[in-house]
Order: structure tokens, then sequence, then C-alpha cells
């Protein structure tokens, strides 16, 4: 997120040198895809740990934890306790790699795979909202991400415009991942 916050401050610094003839809205676009990327990356970052720790025992094994599911080429690798923990690592790594993390069903899903905590009332509690206002705020994010990455953040009742981004808009996004983002490493612990 702090490489998303230093584009951010370039942008801003583009925006002081140049007319506003120079469209740089791309930009803001770019640190909004960056933005929930480093969502996704904590999460598969968070879960791959977490799966350690319980495989290792300094974690408890969650239900989810136990139905993961290891190809069989994998299983001698994970028996051998020399190589066990990097195999493991490695098939969290290769299985993960086809799937997001970013909206609100599926980080929970991932961090079921760790811990039996109920993360969005537990998130909710930690910064004062409920969980709907939670999970519907992250997924309008999501969203708004979708619609730029597979969209080109076309607007599609003005053919040839694009939705409105502004760096108010995209710092509120910032802002609100950290916020989802440190809340969920509190309660997690």
């Amino acid at each position: 997120m702090q490489r998303v916050r230093t584009l951010h401050a370039l942008h801003g610094s583009f925006v002081r040198q140049t007319t506003p003839a120079i469209d740089l809205s791309d930009i803001l676009r770019a640190e909004v895809v960056l933005a929930v990327s480093s969502l996704d990356y904590f999460v598969h970052e968070l879960t791959r740990l977490g799966m350690l720790e319980c495989w290792s025992g300094t974690r408890t094994q969650t239900k989810s934890f136990g139905r993961y599911q290891l190809p069989m080429s994998a299983i001698s690798g994970v028996a051998d306790p020399s190589t066990g923990q990097q195999t493991l690592d490695s098939e969290i790594r290769a299985k993960h790699s086809f799937l997001s993390f970013q909206h609100p069903d599926k980080i929970a899903d991932a961090i079921r795979l760790f811990s039996s905590i109920k993360l969005w009332e537990r998130v909710a509690n930690e910064i004062g909202r409920s969980a709907k206002e939670v999970k519907g705020s992250l997924t309008l994010i999501v969203d708004r991400r979708n619609k730029i990455a597979h969209e080109a953040d076309a607007d599609p009742s003005y053919p040839g415009q694009r939705w409105p981004i502004d760096p108010v808009m995209v710092e509120g996004i910032f802002d609100e991942i950290e916020t989802i983002v440190r809340a969920i490493f509190r309660v997690i612990a």
C-alpha cells in the first residue's frame, strides 16, 4: 500500500505541474487497482502463514484446514518432517495463485482456512460499524476495481465516457482498505 500511496503522491505532483487539459485520471484508476491488489496480497500471505501455523501446531486447526486438498504428489513431501513445511508452503502458493481474495466472502473463506472466527462480525466490532456496512463498503471498492480492470471504467450510459474519479475518492479507498486490513490483522492474532 505504501507503493500505491507513493504513486498517488506522484499523481499529485504531475497535476500541479501540468494543465487540466492533460488527463491524468488513469493514474488514479491504476492506484485503485493496485490498492485492491495490496489487499489481495495481504490476504494471500496471511492465509498462507496461518495455514503453516496450523500445520506446525502453533495454531489450532480449523475444519476448513482439515478439508484442504493437496495433490497426491505432495503427500510424501508433507509427511517428511525435513521438507513438510516447505512442501506445504509451495502447494498453498500454487493452489492459491489462481484465486483472488478481494470480495468479502472470498476473504472470509480464506481466513477460515486457519481461523474459526466470524471474520466480518469481529472486523466490524473492531472498527465500530456493522458487518453489513464493512462488507458493503469493500464490495463497492472491489466492484469499482473490476470496472477499471475489466471494463476500462467505461460508463455505459454515456458512450465514450469513463466513470468519474478524483484524488479524494481514491484516498478514501486507500483509507478504507487500510482500516479493514488492520482490523483483520488484529482480530485474527
